[in-house]
């Protein structure tokens, strides 16, 4: 049941992140998970494990880490295409 919770908050934190930095209409559903859990990885190594948690995941750290990461994948698809 945990794994379920993990890849809810993934998918919400990956859709925050493709939100806030104007990139939703291009992720989907799976992509959007795996933003959601590579950059709470990130966020949380960068930031550090603060603030509220849940699934395991700190959820301040792990949306700012999202966003980075986010920003990041769209620069380098932007300069290939």
């Amino acid at each position: 049941m945990h794994w379920i919770w993990v890849l809810i908050v993934g998918a919400l934190i990956g859709l925050l992140a493709g939100t806030l930095t104007k990139q939703n209409g291009s992720m989907g559903c799976v992509t959007n998970i795996i933003a959601g859990l590579l950059g709470s990885a990130l966020g949380e190594w960068l930031f550090g494990f603060w603030g509220p948690q849940l699934a395991g995941m700190a959820l301040v750290p792990s949306i700012l880490g999202a966003v980075v990461l986010v920003l990041i994948v769209s620069f380098i698809v932007a300069k290939i295409n």
